[in-house]
């Protein structure tokens, strides 16, 4: 069974978020419990388990994603590795690529210049007050907040770059947080540097204490730009160790277009199957 680990949001290996990415041979998913053990043995922020589906569903393809330890129902960089991998080993055709996921069909676009599009619903995004504990578990002034709805990502925007640049938080702080996890962000400081918005994505309760760029987490951070920018089509950079970019388009539907490149560093056999 063939098993990758790819770098997303990046053309550079050993930068963006990598993703384990397993091409399942069968028509059904595998037992949950192995899965689950695979995504911990990667122990990479997600892994994607990808399989074909029958003629006339509305997708060619099922997917999930696990941390190493939960299952979630949103991952950016992973659908990105996913397709970047269908591509190149001739799987997917040269148009959008469909997935069925936990939130729904999600869609995959090859662009000529060798980039991904992810077509994903935007995050519902609700004035929040700043939790009492917050502040203190970043060990920064926090601006203001906003809920995410079903994405359920707590987003706190900070002074600077230089501040979100230099957060060393209290992650156990952080695990306490009502939220699957904390995004912090703040405005370029030189948009001539080539972005419009700097973040950092911590979720230490879903295994991941800090992950190295968050597609799902940009659903949010490009509606929160957008409004204050006055533009639809932005770039964010996640100032992680890693680092990576990605471009982001609001659509009138309600969807944000996630683009980014992608680059395989990895590609083996996983000899312990279902």
């Amino acid at each position: 069974m063939l098993i990758s680990i790819i770098d997303a949001f990046t053309s550079r290996p050993f930068s963006g978020n990598p993703a384990a990415v397993c091409l399942l041979e069968g028509e059904d998913w595998p037992d949950e419990q192995w899965m689950r053990q695979v995504a911990r043995e990667m122990n990479l922020s997600e892994t994607a388990f990808v399989r074909p589906l029958p003629a006339g569903e509305p997708a060619e393809w099922a997917l999930r994603w696990f941390t190493p330890m939960t299952e979630i129902a949103l991952c950016g960089h992973a659908t990105l590795a996913t397709t970047h991998l269908l591509c190149g080993r001739g799987l997917a055709g040269t148009g959008p690529v469909r997935f069925s996921t936990l939130s729904g069909v999600l869609t995959a676009t090859p662009r000529p210049d060798g980039t991904i599009s992810l077509d994903f619903p935007a995050a519902q995004l609700q004035p929040a007050e700043v939790p009492a504990d917050l502040a203190e578990a970043l060990g920064a002034r926090i601006v203001q907040c906003r809920r995410t709805g079903p994405l359920n990502i707590l987003l706190a925007e900070l002074r600077s770059e230089h501040t979100v640049r230099g957060l060393s938080p209290d992650l156990a702080a952080i695990t306490r947080q009502d939220a699957r996890g904390v995004a912090v962000t703040a405005p370029a400081a030189d948009p001539a540097d080539g972005y419009d918005f700097v973040s950092r994505y911590f979720a230490p309760a879903a295994g991941v204490p800090e992950d190295p760029v968050t597609g799902s987490a940009h659903t949010a951070l490009a509606p929160f730009w957008a409004e204050r920018i006055g533009r639809e089509t932005l770039t964010g950079y996640q100032a992680s160790p890693r680092g990576g970019l990605v471009r982001c388009t609001l659509t009138d539907a309600g969807r944000v277009l996630l683009s980014g490149r992608a680059v395989t560093v990895v590609e083996g056999t996983l000899l312990s199957t279902p």
